[in-house]
């Protein structure tokens, strides 16, 4: 006999479902209470993948799932604790720490002395945790007296310590799609346990592709609006209660975004946007920095990318990239938004279009010969003529500035001369580009050049 079977040490039960009650969202009754309930993450709970077959065998490790806000990181880990009839013990990162970890502790061990039952420690938002709280769950890994679920959005590469990392498997959450959800909404619409069942509820085919669609992939917000929607409508006079679209326009107003300005996500949408201009597709780049400003990021941000992107990638092609770009800031710092959004277009859609030049990077190359090799010996005749000529005069030499050949006293303002240290004689660094207005520079160049050899 299982002891904990009805209450556990702190009289209340451990892991067992409680009875659902209308008093609860509708997206808390919904929960998925099993792997077949679960929606979504095919790629790791599907017929014969690794983590089904890890939780269908009863032997499971500690895990850190990673992925976007609404990914099914905690339902996931509820799931698991049911599947494996373990205690399941929640700590959230943000508001939790070592204190409430050594109480966890101390529950499991007791539990597993007492009947044997393992305990999986659920820890949200894990890359909330210092080195030290992240360090203080290493010791009970390593006794097994828990089994640590952690949920991040951050990428577990930058966010948690390797010790850690080393103690459990990583799994990767991708969004929920679009039918994931409207499965999830059938679900509820249809189930006379936790869901609307025991109501006549007529949802229409547009009106259910908008609670998809709006959500976002977060079927936490679609259930929220379905029972808005339902709640909120009156039966006709046979009982039925009609969902069409207008109500459910009414009840999800705003298409969910999923960003976060502080995670991996702000850096992928950043990412993208920026890839989108130097590839010059203008129409991706509009769409990727509108969805970096429906996510609450700063303008100023997206200027401040703009303004390395000018010169990064366009540069010398055309060299007037920068300046527009300060320009178009100017303009929104004076007007605001959302007038300033015709400034962030302007700047966005000009750099898409310039032609392209990456030779900016020669300074890199520049500073890589110096940290290399230090720095050589300036040629004498490039020396300060104040300098020279006072070394002259006191160390009886030659003045060495007369051998400096002054390009403006020859034709094209341009004479053949090193002026780079005699060590580094013919090196380059620029590579010149080939397109806008540095190609038509350095043709230039290139011609005067030619000219003096003849």
């Amino acid at each position: 006999m299982d002891l904990f079977q009805d209450k556990n040490i702190s009289g209340f039960a451990v892991n067992e479902p409680k009875p659902t009650g209308y008093d609860e969202p509708l997206a808390t009754r919904m929960r998925p209470g099993s792997l077949e309930e679960f929606m979504g993450q095919e790629h790791l709970v599907g017929e014969g993948k690794m983590l089904r077959r890890m939780i269908e065998s009863g032997v499971i490790g500690s895990l850190i799932f990673y992925g976007p806000p609404s990914s099914g990181k905690t339902t996931l880990a509820h799931v698991i604790s049911k599947e494996v009839k373990a205690a399941f013990e929640v700590i959230n990162a943000v508001l939790d720490g070592i204190k409430e970890l050594r109480s966890v502790v101390k529950k499991a061990e007791k539990l597993r002395k007492l009947n044997g039952r393992k305990t999986i420690l659920f820890v949200d938002e894990i890359h909330r945790w210092n080195k030290a709280q992240q360090d203080a769950l290493l010791p009970h890994l390593e006794s097994g007296i828990i089994t640590l679920v952690g949920a991040t959005t951050e990428n577990p590469f930058y966010s948690l310590v390797n010790p850690l990392l080393s103690r459990c498997q990583l799994f990767e959450l991708f969004p929920l799609t679009k039918q994931n959800v409207q499965q999830m909404l059938e679900r509820a619409i249809t189930d006379t346990e936790r869901g609307l069942g025991k109501k006549e509820v007529d949802v229409s085919d547009e009106a259910m592709e908008h609670f998809s669609e709006y959500a976002g992939g977060d079927i936490r917000n679609a259930l929220n609006a379905l029972e808005v929607a339902v709640l909120s409508s009156k039966e006709n006079k046979s009982g039925l209660i009609h969902i069409d679209l207008e109500i459910a326009k009414e009840s999800i107003q705003r298409r969910n975004v999923r960003y976060d300005r502080t995670g991996d996500e702000h850096y992928h949408y950043a990412s993208a946007f920026i890839k989108s201009l130097r590839g010059s597709d203008p129409d991706a780049a509009l769409y990727w920095m509108n969805a970096m400003l429906e996510g609450g990021d700063d303008p100023n941000f997206i200027f401040r990318r703009l303004f390395i992107f000018a010169s990064e990638d366009i540069g010398l092609a055309e060299p007037n990239a920068i300046t527009v770009v300060n320009s178009c800031q100017e303009a929104f710092m004076k007007c605001g938004m959302p007038e300033g959004m015709y400034f962030l277009s302007h700047a966005c859609l000009y750099l898409s279009i310039c032609p392209k030049s990456n030779s900016t990077k020669a300074i890199f190359e520049a500073n890589k010969t110096i940290k290399e090799k230090g720095v050589g010996e300036v040629p004498v005749y490039l020396k300060d003529k104040t300098a020279n000529k006072l070394a002259s005069r006191f160390l009886d030499i030659e003045n060495a500035s007369k051998d400096y050949k002054y390009p403006h006293a020859y034709p094209n303002h341009w004479v053949d001369q090193q002026y780079l240290p005699r060590s580094l004689r013919n090196s380059t660094f620029y590579e010149a580009g080939t397109e806008g207005r540095e190609n038509l520079l350095w043709k230039r160049l290139d011609e005067i050049k030619k000219r003096n050899d003849t």
